[in-house]
């Protein structure tokens, strides 16, 4: 029987199976205290970054050794094929530090779910997410005021150009909602939902193989392995997903500094 309210399916004997959900992602404090798993999480993220990065340039070298290699090309990807293509040869270089280590904080924290015995995505808490967000936010407003005064920052960003002021009483509305207020909503909706998905989709899988090999019996003895062995090519597919997730939402971070730098809209 399944019951939809409570997503729950009861076997014969009268065990029953609970489908997981959000609340698998309220985890107890540590030791009793206010710090959390994920919180713990976010300082080992940054800790292993700078520790990867500080090693790899630590005895930098002419001819590089295996880890200033796979620093400079970790550092080059981003440099080259983010900040360098999106905002432009001319201002790229100095947002370069900010999208590298934006980039490897949310990667790190997203492969987290995929490391044993650690197996929680970060920003799977919804309040993480935003905070990165929003942090995003100040950053390419920032620069837009920076450049262009806070009136022509909000006139670039909610009047577009080449449009007839008839049009003006719809569509500045409009953009100034898009392009001030909705974009860290959506940039930390799209991390945030693609890491609770996944990782609920995981323990589904797992924890509904499990039930159906101790509890259903029969079919359950076939149709329990193969959850657990979708489990496993879910895994590798997350990992693709963990890295696409970084990759996009530092590209809109580049997208939005290059918005913000540009003289029309």
């Amino acid at each position: 029987m399944i019951t939809a309210a409570s997503a729950t399916i009861a076997a014969e004997g009268g065990e029953t199976f609970h489908a997981p959900g959000p609340s698998i992602f309220d985890l107890p404090g540590i030791a009793g205290s206010e710090v959390t798993k994920p919180m713990v999480q976010l300082f080992l993220a940054a800790i292993l970054v700078f520790g990867f990065f500080f090693m790899a340039s630590r005895k930098r070298a002419l001819v590089p050794g295996k880890l200033q290699f796979a620093g400079e090309g970790a550092y080059g990807f981003v440099r080259n094929s983010v900040a360098r293509d999106i905002i432009g040869s001319h201002d790229f270089q100095k947002f370069v530090p900010y999208l590298v280590t934006v980039f490897f904080f949310i990667l790190v924290n997203n492969l987290f779910a995929s490391i044993p015995f650690i197996q929680f995505p970060t920003f799977s808490r919804a309040g993480m997410a935003y905070a990165l967000a929003g942090l995003s936010w100040l950053v390419y407003n920032g620069v837009g005021i920076a450049k262009h005064g806070l009136l022509g920052y909000l006139k670039l960003q909610s009047v577009p150009s080449g449009v007839s002021p008839a049009m003006y009483p719809l569509l500045v509305p409009l953009e100034f909602f898009s392009n001030i207020l909705v974009r860290p909503v959506t940039l930390a909706l799209r991390l945030f939902c693609n890491m609770f998905a996944g990782h609920i989709l995981l323990v589904l899988f797992a924890t509904g193989g499990l039930y159906l090999i101790e509890h259903v019996g029969g079919i359950g003895y076939v149709a329990g392995p193969l959850a657990w062995v979708l489990a496993i090519l879910v895994s590798f597919l997350e990992i693709l997903v963990q890295f696409l997730q970084a990759y996009v939402f530092v590209l809109l971070n580049a997208m939005y500094i290059q918005g913000a730098l540009a003289d029309e809209h």
